[in-house]
């Protein structure tokens, strides 16, 4: 009886596939569609479940959804100690383990006597659509499924009860992170973010560090007032002066005292303004976007088309070029604009835009223009002040009788703090805090006499200059033909 009904069943089984192969086969697309919407509607006549999708993404990949991202948060605490699959990673600092979900893997949870079941599942390769982006992986989704009596319980009472403990722990839990864009999946890449610098350590006159602190902080409490204004709620910072000043450590001491994710945007990855576009939009709130040395990374000297003064931006059309991989980007300087301060930089608030150069004049007026960077801060040599916080530092001392001597040097001497730095750190136990500042003084009496010398220099050379241009023509043609003679002699 037993063999007789498995081969009855296995043969039923083995009509039902062969049918399904025909169907996939023979009936056109829209045909093969409506009669899945219609076995849909039939099975769900006996299926007491509902099902609601919370997906990866939204926006056709443009944006995280939030909603996933919150129920990953909450079942990672609550739920997860009844999974058999689970993911790991490291949390705070690195010494703890996180554990999530695998894909595929289905947990039930509980709420006021009504069971769910959650269900982490993949888009399949084949309906995942192909981006203009470059290739991704598969989304992932989350699939909540209830019995259809508990319906108004788990829509107005347990999604939100899961969102909001799940945004809970998220802050909770929060790391600071550094985020980088992948050229290859134009998708951002991200490591934790643990540079110690902060504003105390850093090597500037305490009043201009009090001023910048202070901005910053008006900054993160000013949503209604940008609100009110009009404007979106970001602010542009422009970094400037020469290598070795402290640009970098600026922006780490600013992630640092506001608790912002740092995003490190580089220019020559980013294939077009549609993915520069994306990038933005994917950037989260309480974040600082930075983009270090532009003048270095693109040519942003572009000239603007003729005609109309008219202070627009339209006419910025020309193609930002990159100097060693001139083809490689299609990005123009009036993308850069609009994604600085365009209609899609109001996409999420609370943002801080921070570019760094070492050549100011080298960058088109139009993208440091206040409302674009709206404070300009100058990132000068060592002034006696910075030195003194990086003594401090490095040597752990507040003052010493070479001070004044070291003082009076730096009055008449620029040095980067990254110099300074690197003669006051000591570089074997036998070198102790009179040593090192000895080496600093050698150092700075050194450069001294090479800033001396190079002034004489060009002392000359400008007299040499004026003496020529007030010499008739004809001793200036004789000059020029007898020193082109000795050095073919020579």
């Amino acid at each position: 009886m037993f063999p007789e009904m498995f081969a009855h069943y296995g043969s039923m089984i083995g009509g039902l596939m062969v049918l399904r192969a025909m169907v996939q086969q023979y009936l056109p697309a829209q045909l093969r569609n409506l009669v899945d919407r219609y076995v849909h509607k039939w099975m769900s006549l006996f299926d007491p479940h509902i099902q609601i999708s919370f997906p990866e993404f939204t926006g056709q990949r443009m944006r995280s959804g939030e909603a996933y991202t919150a129920i990953e948060n909450y079942l990672t605490k609550n739920v997860t100690s009844v999974a058999k699959r689970l993911k790991a990673d490291s949390v705070k600092d690195s010494r703890s383990l996180v554990l999530s979900m695998d894909d595929y893997e289905e947990v039930t949870d509980e709420y006021k006597g009504a069971k769910v079941r959650w269900f982490l599942n993949r888009v399949s390769s084949k309906s995942s659509s192909v981006s203009m982006y470059g290739a991704t992986e598969p989304p992932r989704y989350y699939t909540l499924t209830f019995h259809r009596k508990n319906r108004e319980l788990i829509m107005q009472s347990y999604i939100r009860h899961v969102l909001t403990e799940g945004k809970a722990i998220a802050s909770k839990n929060r790391q600071r992170k550094l985020y980088t864009n992948d050229a290859l999946y134009s998708r951002w890449n991200h490591v934790v973010f643990e540079h110690p610098a902060t504003f105390e350590t850093l090597a500037m006159d305490l009043d201009k560090k009090r001023e910048i602190m202070n901005d910053l902080m008006k900054f993160t409490q000013r949503k209604e007032y940008y609100a009110k204004i009009g404007k979106a709620w970001k602010r542009g910072y422009l970094l400037y002066g020469p290598p070795g000043t402290g640009k970098s450590t600026m922006i780490s001491a600013m992630a640092n005292f506001l608790n912002y994710d740092v995003y490190d945007l580089e220019l020559t990855a980013v294939k077009n303004n549609t993915e520069l576009r994306r990038l933005l939009i994917e950037t989260s709130s309480k974040s600082i976007m930075v983009i270090e040395d532009i003048d270095c990374s693109l040519d942003l000297t572009g000239q603007r088309k003729e005609g109309g003064d008219d202070g627009k931006d339209k006419s910025l059309v020309k193609k930002l070029t990159l100097k060693e991989k001139k083809k490689s980007s299609e990005v123009t300087l009036s993308g850069l604009l609009n994604f600085i301060d365009g209609i899609w930089s109001a996409c999420g608030g609370e943002r801080i835009i921070v570019f760094t150069t070492n050549h100011l004049d080298k960058l088109d007026p139009a993208l440091i223009r206040r409302g674009r960077m709206d404070k300009h801060i100058e990132m000068s040599y060592c002034s006696y002040e910075a030195f003194k916080v990086l003594a401090r530092n490095y040597l752990n001392i507040d003052d010493h009788p070479l001070y004044e001597t070291i003082g009076l040097l730096f009055d008449k001497t620029n040095m980067t703090p990254a110099d300074v730095a690197e003669n006051l750190m000591p570089k074997s136990d036998d070198e102790d805090v009179e040593v090192c500042l000895r080496n600093l003084i050698q150092a700075l009496e050194a450069m001294k006499e090479k800033a001396k010398k190079k002034a004489e220099e060009e002392a000359q050379a400008k007299a040499m200059r004026e003496r020529q241009e007030k010499s008739p023509k004809w001793w200036r043609m004789s000059e020029k033909w007898a020193g082109s003679l000795l050095k073919k002699r020579r």
